[in-house]
């Protein structure tokens, strides 16, 4: 694939990108707020804003890809493809990256199963 293919595939502008994670986000702390929660509780376990535009990325790289869940080797080049396709994002995929033992819900970190 010639890099003008690959730039096609790209989904939007970054701006957009923070945008609509923004609202979601924004949704999210509203929803979590009108159940009662309180946001000391919550708000460090959120993703920033740049951490939920690479998941969705990521998610749609998932699936592009027939949906299958992806492996260690597969979620680092994914995540680094990100990087390189969106350079602003770079921090926020090396620390998503980096995090093998997070106690964030979310975190899509790639685990091993036991069997």
């Amino acid at each position: 694939m010639s890099s003008a293919d690959h730039s096609l595939q790209r989904r939007a502008s970054l701006e957009l990108l923070r945008a609509e994670a923004a609202d979601e986000l924004s949704v999210l702390i509203a929803e979590r707020l009108r159940g009662g929660e309180d946001p000391w509780d919550f708000m460090e376990d959120l993703p920033s804003v740049d951490e939920l535009v690479v998941f969705t990325l990521r998610a749609e790289n998932i699936a592009a890809n027939g949906g299958s869940r992806p492996n260690a080797a597969r979620h680092y080049r994914v995540l680094r493809q990100i990087s390189l396709d969106y350079p602003e994002l770079t921090t926020a995929v090396w620390r998503l990256l980096g995090e093998a033992n997070t106690h964030r819900r979310w975190d899509a970190t790639v685990r091993v199963d036991a069997s």
